[in-house]
């Protein structure tokens, strides 16, 4: 189960996915106002900053956390936050929120000296985005979380409704893509 929501923290996170969503606009447009966040990756887009002004555009006008994934001028251009692939800074640049993914331990300790609020661990379970990639399950994933000291952990990589369940209660969140959609 996913803690209640912590001084303006969402604690529900869709991930932007080329591949399974193409166009993220009318999933970001359902989205519950002010109880979720987005973090952008549509990386190969054709006109990537022009879609992600539509995100944040969408997001102000939801009252919804908005991150660019790996783009610190991009999120700095729109006034988002920026969220660390693999706990690596990407320069400076957003405004407010920083989060990172994080995989293992090393990615883990990298994103803590980011200074982020709050780390995805993942795959916590078996995924889409990887297929045939093992996920950590819930032990593996509580590990990893208890070494993220004051950032918030929270569980990314195959989440659905009832596997949310199968959370520690106090992670802080979760971010997904196929729950979404």
């Amino acid at each position: 189960m996913v803690k209640r929501r912590r001084a303006g923290l969402p604690p529900l996170w869709f991930f932007t996915d080329e591949r399974r969503a193409p166009d993220p606009l009318p999933i970001i447009n359902r989205l519950p106002v002010g109880l979720c966040g987005v973090v952008f990756r549509h990386d190969s887009h054709p006109d990537r900053a022009a879609l992600a002004r539509q995100a944040a555009r969408i997001c102000r006008a939801r009252r919804l956390r908005l991150l660019i994934a790996g783009d610190a001028r991009l999120a700095a251009a729109l006034g988002a936050g920026l969220h660390l692939r693999g706990g690596v800074a990407a320069g400076r640049g957003g405004r407010g929120m920083r989060s990172a993914s994080a995989h293992n331990a090393a990615q883990l300790a990298s994103a803590r000296r980011a200074g982020v609020e709050l780390v995805f661990i993942s795959p916590i379970f078996p995924t889409a985005t990887h297929p045939g990639a093992p996920g950590l399950g819930a032990l593996e994933w509580l590990k990893l979380a208890r070494q993220a000291g004051r950032v918030k952990p929270c569980g990314l990589g195959g989440i659905t409704g009832q596997r949310v369940r199968a959370l520690p209660g106090w992670c802080a969140g979760v971010g997904a893509i196929e729950a979404f959609l």
